[in-house]
């Protein structure tokens, strides 16, 4: 990281500058490096995967507001966790080692949550990181077509207000800022 910020970073700025190119971002799933490059840099766009997810909301303590203050842009992946938020079985994974039972318990709370509203978890998940005034876009990984179309129909699928307001009650997920 020192080696980007002092080295990559100022070269890519001077690109910039030159009008060589018009953007500079970095892609992380850990917080503490988004907020250091949004802190030491003018960079435009984090690829923040994992971390503003239903299940992990690490970005929503000190990051995304900075982000805000910087009008620096987010790119929300891994928005289903490594697949945990979509089937919280044994076995699943979340961090790229084994959900521990308290995910797996979380998961499944966020389901029975939802259950009522007749909303899908995938339609959750999907939305969710875009409530957030920084988050401009959400990235997905897919394997098959099949798998792209169903995503396409979870985001444009619509999740009523009172999801949210119910995962919150539930402490499930972080409040908004007003």
């Amino acid at each position: 990281m020192d080696q980007a910020i002092a080295e990559a970073y100022p070269t890519l700025d001077a690109m910039r500058a030159e009008g060589l190119i018009s953007s500079i971002g970095v892609g992380t799933n850990t917080t503490e490096v988004a907020l250091r490059f949004v802190r030491e840099t003018d960079i435009d766009v984090v690829l923040l995967a994992g971390r503003y997810t239903v299940i992990d909301q690490d970005a929503a303590g000190e990051f995304l507001p900075e982000a805000v203050r910087r009008n620096v842009s987010i790119v929300a992946g891994g928005v289903f966790n490594s697949g945990v938020l979509v089937n919280p079985q044994p076995g699943a994974t979340f961090n790229y080692a084994p959900a521990s039972a308290e995910i797996l318990e979380r998961v499944r709370a966020v389901h029975e949550t939802i259950a009522a509203h007749g909303v899908s978890v995938e339609s959750v998940g999907l939305q969710f990181p875009l409530r957030h005034p920084a988050v401009k876009t959400v990235v997905t990984g897919v394997r098959t077509p099949a798998e792209l179309e169903a995503n396409i129909v979870a985001f444009d699928a619509t999740v009523p207000q009172d999801v949210w307001a119910d995962l919150e009650s539930a402490g499930l997920i972080t409040p908004l800022e007003a």
